[in-house]
């Protein structure tokens, strides 16, 4: 990510009056001291760039502010630039001192954003110092439209909230990822390994290996779609050497004996993880697997409803897997469709699909849900490559995120 094009990444604008915590947010939103901290109100003058990732949202920019309060003529031409901002904008951060009320600074910068169709996250800071009450969340919903989040710089109170509240305001072009085009060069060579099998569906593919050859297509790389079996005399006979293997999950093994360990190797599902999710903590969560114990409860969910088939990947194969790892039952516990569980905290793991029916937003916002609950989640990709010993050849495409096992080894 270090690597994304400033162009490419999500232009978040801090605005607030001096002293309201500004510089402290950014440094609790990104876990890192990135930010120059000061009690001296105006210690930011000039609009500063900060090119940053804030998980689960991405790569971003994050445009720290002068204070919106700024006094004197030099101070008006701090505003004054604060205020151009928001012509490179995709979202604003309004940010307010929980102990200093409700201002018109606060009133122009969101009617400033509603007339440049700018989304806008109200974040109450400070609340350590001054606690707000629901009556004031309310009154400040009511005048500034926008939904406040209570936090706290400081102790990090609330900061998960805010980013859920981040993935959710984030404009609809946030969502236009690759699913595997970025790591292709025009011209380049992606085998796909389909199975036929009887869970594959009569007379087409699957949702996430069509849009997978569509990424393909649009970034000028050449796609050769062959069945499991049809690997190893696929590459043997190839004039020119693939850049990349991606199977389906449950031919993975197949697919590794077949493919040179010089050809990138991974999987549909892996693939959706980082397209769709955070394919970061989906293999951080892959850990949780080793420490089970017989009796722990497990959930698996699916974003969408399917007919099951006799050995369907979630109900038969998952759970089979993980009794063989753990030795013994465990509890599992399904959901399907747009329902997803309130209470997570009872759960060991969670192993969810691929995502292919929902969107990013919302597939974030489950992982993100999980995490506030204290539970690992994983999903299926990660977990077959995982129980099969083939995590680390199925990360070969992105070589920082393998580094999350030498971690955990």
């Amino acid at each position: 990510m270090d690597t994304t094009p400033r162009g490419n990444r999500l232009h978040i604008a801090i605005f607030g009056r001096r002293n309201a915590g500004k510089s402290s947010l950014i440094n609790a939103l990104t876990n890192q001291d990135i930010a120059v901290v000061s009690n001296v109100p105006g210690t930011t003058t000039d609009p500063v760039y900060k090119a940053m990732e804030i998980l689960p949202v991405g790569p971003v920019v994050i445009i720290d502010t002068a204070g919106i309060d700024d006094t004197g003529d030099l101070g008006q031409l701090r505003v004054q630039r604060s205020m151009e901002v928001l012509n490179k904008a995709d979202m604003v951060l309004l940010v307010m001192d929980s102990g200093a009320g409700l201002t018109e600074f606060e009133q122009d910068i969101t009617n400033r954003c509603r007339d440049k169709k700018l989304p806008v996250v109200v974040v109450i800071n400070k609340i350590d110092a001054t606690p707000i009450t629901p009556e004031e969340l309310a009154e400040y919903k009511e005048k500034l439209g926008s939904e406040p989040v209570a936090v706290s710089a400081l102790t990090k109170a609330g900061i998960g909230e805010l980013k859920i509240a981040l993935v959710k305001a984030a404009p609809p072009s946030w969502d236009e990822q690759s699913i595997v085009g970025d790591l292709l060069n025009p011209g380049d060579l992606a085998v796909l390994v389909v199975p036929i099998d009887l869970a594959a569906p009569k007379g087409r593919l699957i949702l996430p290996q069509v849009q997978t050859i569509r990424d393909i297509l649009d970034h000028d790389a050449m796609a050769y779609v062959v069945k499991e079996r049809e690997l190893k005399e696929c590459i043997s006979t190839l004039n020119k050497k693939p850049k990349i293997v991606i199977t389906d999950s449950q031919a993975f093994l197949k697919a590794d004996a077949d493919t040179p360990p010089d050809v990138l190797l991974t999987s549909f599902s892996i693939l959706f993880a980082r397209y769709k999710g955070d394919l970061e903590t989906l293999v951080a969560g892959a850990k949780a697997i080793e420490t089970l114990k017989p009796g722990d409860k497990v959930l698996i969910a699916e974003a969408c409803t399917h007919h099951r088939m006799e050995d369907d990947i979630g109900t038969v194969k998952i759970p089979r897997w993980l009794r063989q790892i753990v030795g013994g039952e465990l509890e599992f516990h399904w959901s399907n469709g747009h329902r997803f569980p309130q209470e997570l905290s009872e759960y060991k793991l969670v192993v969810h699909c691929g995502s292919c029916m929902i969107n990013r937003r919302e597939m974030l916002s489950r992982i993100m849900q999980v995490q506030q609950a204290g539970v690992p989640i994983v999903n299926y990709g990660v977990c077959i490559a995982y129980v099969q010993g083939i995590l680390r050849r199925a990360l070969s495409p992105f070589p920082m995120i393998q580094g999350i096992l030498d971690d955990e080894e």
